[in-house]
């Protein structure tokens, strides 16, 4: 995940799903899948990687829904190249396609304090599966995180091929008493709190999807990776964006893109 600038200056250790820094230059934070194993081939096919060191999903074949701090705001914007179709971004079966467009939620200001999610409009659809957005507030049990990021929180690089890792959803009362002692304040309506002591996500995985199963049995996605201190550490879990709490206007927003 991408971990806050705010947390950085409370902090000074602070570490995120997206890549250290942010489109404009700026130091984020930034987060991958610790504790985690490889991704077979056509496991997650609506996964896709960002090339500012972040992840997302395909909510439409044009539109890519990632975190509001992966990208610098709303408007025009053909800087952001994404791959696509693959687990290990090597592969000559790479899909690729490039940002168009993006729209950011209204109310972001960092990751900490809510409103962490924007939508990107690709130049042409990718002929790739489309991950819906759960319907209800599916924010206790088990999820499954996945991204490119790191796989330590020391690691001095990111990975070329998909991690995956289930991780159980801890109480937002104690998530919030976590950070309140590190100075920040949860946003508990829009926030999933989840992990445990060496399995999280941490840099590099900012944007990247967190899914469950719905009652059919299909994939649906329930968060997205926003931020937390440091990577896999006891007592801070992830934090990620609740999709419930954001769902109308993010497929309000997908359909003005797609």
């Amino acid at each position: 995940m991408a971990r806050n600038a705010a947390l950085l200056a409370l902090m000074g250790v602070l570490i995120f799903g997206g890549a250290p820094v942010r489109a404009d230059g700026r130091p984020h934070p930034v987060r991958e899948v610790v504790g985690g194993v490889l991704a077979p081939p056509g496991k997650f096919p609506w996964v896709v990687r960002l090339s500012m060191g972040c992840g997302g999903a395909l909510t439409a074949p044009r539109v890519v829904l990632t975190a509001g701090h992966c990208v610098d705001g709303t408007g025009e914007n053909d800087t952001i190249k994404v791959t696509a179709g693959v687990v290990d971004l090597t592969s000559k079966d790479a899909l690729t396609a490039t940002s168009v467009r993006v729209i950011r939620a209204r109310g972001f200001r960092d990751e900490t304090r809510g409103d962490d999610w924007a939508v990107i409009r690709l130049d042409h659809p990718l002929d790739l599966p489309t991950l819906p957005l759960a319907r209800g507030p599916a924010d206790r049990g088990r999820f499954v995180v996945m991204g490119w990021g790191q796989t330590r929180e020391d690691s001095l690089r990111q990975e070329r091929r998909l991690h995956y890792a289930k991780v159980p959803t801890v109480p937002d009362e104690n998530c919030a008493v976590a950070y309140r002692k590190a100075g920040v304040q949860l946003v508990t309506d829009e926030s999933i709190c989840a992990g445990r002591r060496g399995t999280d996500t941490c840099q590099g995985d900012s944007g990247g999807p967190m899914v469950g199963r719905d009652a059919a049995g299909g994939w649906v996605q329930v968060g997205i990776v926003s931020w937390g201190l440091g990577c896999a550490r006891a007592g801070y879990p992830g934090v990620y964006t609740q999709i419930s709490a954001f769902r109308s206007a993010i497929r309000a927003a997908t359909r003005k893109l797609g």
